[in-house]
């Protein structure tokens, strides 16, 4: 529930058009369940000239003796029955399909904003994550999640979140006119409401757990997919081909178990709902019978009453899909806001200050770091003095992993010291923002690195 409210906060920016296609879909549940009704008088009237002329009863008024009659809805012009039920199955089947797309598609366009508006605060989270959180966390795990995961909860946001607005109003009236117009009848739907909520609620848990497990395991798959493409030099060099295909195969065949594990998961909650919708249906049958027999129904109300409770079922067992996909979505999310509300390693302070150009020395005192928080980690530098003044030239020689650009990667920030100072003209480097920090700072990198653009925009890049 935690996470679903975190995600409905993205829904704010939109709320005009959410309440828009609440309303709109209201009108379709209201439509759905109207034309159903017109089942009754078709029957009776339409189909049957020789009853005699009578108001075409829909639905009793409760607490009256009276009753609502289709030739409310329609205008006095039409008095013919089969005018009369003409025109009312026509003109609510074009409002329904007006109201239908005007609805899908402004809860659509909320959804598809929610997700580029979560898509941009993951990106910005991450972009903005110190250097020890790319170590701690593999590319293909912040792709997995960044396209993956995102693409799971945009499915929920936006595809199925209309449909589930519709076929909760549907189900709304639809059971409105059930109870209004089976009467006792429609209580022998209540038995099942216990056995339908519990088998919910133990498959959308399953139903979660094995997502995330599943996008586990694709994590995994992109990890390797990308060590290799961007290692494949390496890979070729020392004839790794065969091993790295058996290392992805293996993978492969996790995820297609945990795949398989998921959809095993989702797949018993529709034909588990028809049961319990074919059992009510056979029971309803049996009791009906009766209820005809003594006059409380005429034929063509109980065909209505039986068709309104098969309507009822078919939004009960679609929640059933909906949980499933709700459940993936937040499964995904969890993810996603693992990483947008964790907090970083390197922090900028509360009131920290622009630093000022740098005039005079760069100083380490008793600097020590080491990568892990844990106990025990083995310092990569240890109680380093240094100072480098304005203008010399610094050569720092050593064995590879000596912690050569350990040591510079500390005095932008990439990482902070474990213990110790970096001090830039007397000013601790924790206490300055880290854009005036880094805006005088130039890198060359020993990596290779080029961003698809162009090649002045790659030299300008930092100084556009």
């Amino acid at each position: 529930m935690r996470q679903l409210t975190r995600l409905l906060r993205y829904a704010a920016p939109y709320w005009w058009q959410v309440l828009a296609s609440v309303i709109l879909m209201a009108a379709v549940g209201f439509l759905d369940a109207f034309r159903l009704l017109l089942i009754g008088p078709i029957l009776d009237r339409v189909l049957s000239p020789s009853a005699p002329p009578h108001e075409m009863k829909l639905l009793p008024i409760p607490g009256t003796h009276q009753s609502l009659h289709l030739e409310q809805f329609v205008p006095a012009s039409f008095q013919n029955p089969w005018a009369v039920v003409a025109f009312a199955l026509v003109a609510s089947t074009l409002l329904k399909g007006i109201f239908d797309y005007a609805g899908t598609y402004l809860v659509s366009y909320a959804g598809f904003g929610m997700i580029t508006d979560l898509r941009d605060a993951m990106y910005n989270a991450i972009l903005r994550r110190s250097a020890a959180f790319f170590q701690k966390h593999t590319t293909g795990t912040l792709l997995s999640t960044l396209i993956n995961d995102l693409e799971r909860v945009q499915f929920s946001l936006s595809s199925v979140l209309g449909e589930f607005l519709q076929q909760v109003f549907t189900l709304i009236f639809t059971i409105a006119a059930v109870v209004l117009l089976g009467g006792k009848l429609a209580w022998v739907l209540v038995l099942f409401l216990p056995a339908i909520l519990f088998s919910s609620t133990k498959i959308g848990r399953r139903v979660r757990h094995t997502t995330r497990r599943g996008q586990d395991k694709l994590a995994e798959i992109q990890n390797i997919l990308h060590e290799t493409i961007t290692g494949n030099r390496i890979v070729k060099a020392f004839g790794m081909e065969s091993w790295e295909v058996a290392r992805f195969r293996t993978a492969a065949k996790r995820l297609l178990r945990a795949n398989l594990r998921s959809v095993a998961a989702a797949a018993v909650s529709s034909p588990l709902m028809d049961t319990f919708g074919a059992v009510a249906i056979a029971l309803l049958l049996l009791l009906g019978r009766n209820e005809i027999r003594h006059g409380a129904f005429t034929p063509g109300t109980y065909l209505a009453f039986i068709a309104l409770v098969f309507k009822l079922y078919e939004p009960i067992r679609k929640f059933a899909l909906f949980n499933n996909s709700f459940q993936q979505a937040v499964g995904a999310s969890s993810e996603i806001f693992k990483f947008t509300e964790s907090e970083d390693d390197v922090r900028e302070k509360p009131g920290a200050k622009p630093l000022p150009a740098f005039s005079k020395s760069i100083v380490f005192e008793g600097a020590s770091f080491s990568y892990g928080d844990e106990e025990g980690a083995r310092d990569i530098l240890r109680a380093i003095d240094l100072e480098v003044k304005r203008g010399e030239v610094l050569a720092i020689v050593g064995s590879s992993g000596a912690g050569k650009s350990t040591l510079v990667h500390l005095i932008p920030r990439f990482f902070d010291l474990t213990s110790g100072r970096l001090q830039i003209d007397g000013h601790d480097v924790r206490d300055v923002t880290l854009a005036s920090l880094r805006s005088q700072i130039g890198i060359v990198t020993q990596e290779t690195v080029l961003f698809n653009d162009t090649v002045r925009n790659n030299i300008a890049y930092g100084q556009p």
